[in-house]
């Protein structure tokens, strides 16, 4: 499937459970911190006998606020981007804050009690971690703001609504999948993975171990899951020390835009070029140049615009009372077509997508 073809009806069927991880998300391993605010004891509690009128006018005057992982990151750039055009689109006003770390969760928790303060009419939020998020989110709630995640969720009942990018399940199969494919089927490989605490690194992170536990990967051995941070600098030091660990590495996963980019920069200028192998998630523009002098083979992801954008019409079709949040319910994404709404408020944007050397030129964000 094309990026930018999105079909005009998507049912949103509930990811399959798997043991290492709990499903709570869909960018940017090993050890997951225990969250600072795991209680949902206050959370507000869904009503399941409400019910939604897909027909009912968007409301008008809406604040759409959307709190990213990390603001001057280029991949929620893009996808704030998208939020903001379809957010403005439906007439509504569009904000973004957030913390320029990746990893301040007690950043996004001020932040998202100041949006409650100010009584905006939703939240978007990409969680840096699956619980820290919680009571101040349930405040919101409990205040009349929407709670819609994006990217990486937190616990299911501390929202409304998860867009996810694609299912988790898809994005960490097809990752092992491709870097199989590279190194033949055989060899150490690695993951470079953002933060430890980042739920949907965490979800793909599972689901990579659980693919790689079939037989036909019996001669691809996980040797480390390192953690860059989402930080440049950190990301390209890390990759650097995994090759000096593991002389005899053949590949390594980064299922994070700026650790994959990191990791490229790094294999680009080095002897390993083309030797150890690199896959994950990565935007076209940011891998490029990568591509065509023969760093990487291929890597995959969605459209983070059109992520943006559809959080966006899921929040203000949420704030309007066309969805509730319930299983089954649908609603339109402007051009992207109707989407429905699967178990535990999950809707899903599509299939990731592979970029190589013969389609990148094709792709623009």
């Amino acid at each position: 499937m094309s990026l930018g073809t999105v079909p005009v009806r998507r049912t949103v069927a509930a990811v399959a459970a798997v043991a290492v991880v709990a499903l709570g998300a869909a960018a940017c391993g090993g050890t997951t911190k225990s969250s600072t605010d795991n209680s949902s004891a206050a959370a507000p509690k869904a009503d399941p006998t409400a019910t939604a009128n897909p027909n009912a006018p968007l409301k008008k005057g809406l604040t759409i606020a959307y709190l990213p992982k990390q603001v001057n990151n280029p991949y929620f750039t893009s996808s704030d981007g998208g939020g903001k055009q379809a957010v403005e689109a439906l007439g509504e006003k569009y904000k973004e804050v957030g913390t320029s770390s990746g990893t301040d969760t007690a950043g996004q928790v001020s932040y998202v009690n100041t949006l409650t303060q100010q009584q905006v009419s939703a939240i978007a939020v990409s969680a840096q971690d699956p619980g820290a998020l919680c009571t101040a989110l349930n405040q919101a709630r409990r205040n009349g703001v929407k709670v819609v995640t994006y990217d990486s969720d937190t616990n299911a009942g501390c929202r409304d609504l998860f867009v996810s990018q694609a299912s988790a399940e898809d994005l960490g199969r097809t990752e092992v999948q491709l870097m199989a494919q590279q190194i033949g089927g055989k060899g150490q490989i690695a993951i470079l993975s953002a933060a430890q605490t980042a739920t949907n690194q965490n979800t793909w992170i599972g689901y990579m171990k659980d693919e790689l536990s079939k037989p036909q990967y019996k001669d691809v051995k996980l040797v480390k899951t390192a953690y860059g941070n989402d930080d440049a600098q950190t990301s390209f030091q890390q990759t650097q020390g995994l090759l000096q660990q593991y002389p005899n590495l053949k590949g390594i996963i980064s299922p994070t835009t700026v650790g994959i980019k990191a990791a490229a920069q790094y294999l680009s200028g080095s002897k390993y070029k083309g030797k150890v192998q690199l896959t994950g998630l990565g935007t076209p523009n940011d891998m490029r140049a990568y591509v065509t002098n023969g760093t990487v083979r291929s890597f995959e992801l969605w459209d983070p615009a059109k992520l943006g954008a559809l959080a966006g019409y899921a929040a203000v079709a949420l704030v309007s009372g066309q969805i509730t949040g319930a299983e089954g319910q649908t609603f339109t994404a402007g051009d992207m077509g109707t989407y429905t709404v699967g178990k535990d408020g999950l809707i899903t944007l599509g299939k990731p997508t592979v970029f190589d050397k013969a389609d990148i030129g094709r792709y623009h964000f």
